[in-house]
């Protein structure tokens, strides 16, 4: 039985893809190793006859139509600019967290039609909806747009109002007298 034990030297040329000698390795072979590279993403790039990128973002009630194409970052909801639709910096930070994450800013425009609930859930919806897009445009982009959770739909809901209650769970005031 041959010593095949490497030491961290080796395993650092190892990861550079520098040849390993062969006194410190204790092979035969001066091969280097090479990493195996993916020749093609595991997803196919889908765009409409634009070039543009599409999906759809849902959040609470609101449901987001959003495309996504090369641009000056510039993102247009339901025909207005973000700052005058969204007029809270909050909501456009929570949009522009997929660009952050993706290391995009300002390389994209983006028109989005949106439409239900309130304006939370409506940034929440393009949030989704640039999300799952910018992974159709580039699907290099889908592990880190993924680990950061912003392909996952976020399900919940506002719970329905019962019967006998001042709300879905709140009871009328009780009176003593």
């Amino acid at each position: 039985m041959s010593d095949n034990r490497q030491s961290l030297a080796d395993l650092g040329a190892i990861a550079s893809g520098q040849p390993v000698s062969t006194e410190t390795a204790g092979t035969a072979t001066d091969a280097t190793v090479q990493p195996a590279a993916p020749t093609t993403p595991l997803r196919a790039q889908e765009l409409d006859k634009q070039g543009r990128a599409y999906a759809t973002g849902r959040r609470k009630d609101a449901v987001a139509r959003v495309w996504l194409k090369p641009g000056t970052g510039k993102i247009t909801v339901n025909g207005r600019d973000q700052e005058v639709y969204f007029a809270r910096p909050t909501l456009r930070l929570v949009i522009n967290q997929v660009f952050g994450v993706a290391g995009r800013e300002g390389q994209y425009d983006v028109v989005a039609t949106v439409k239900g609930g309130g304006l939370s859930g409506q940034a929440g919806a393009v949030k989704h909806g640039i999300a799952q897009a910018i992974t159709r445009y580039e699907p290099a982009l889908r592990s880190p747009v993924k680990a950061a959770g912003f392909l996952t739909r976020d399900s919940r809901t506002v719970e329905r109002k019962k019967y006998g209650k001042a709300k879905a769970r709140r009871s009328f005031q009780f009176s003593k007298r």
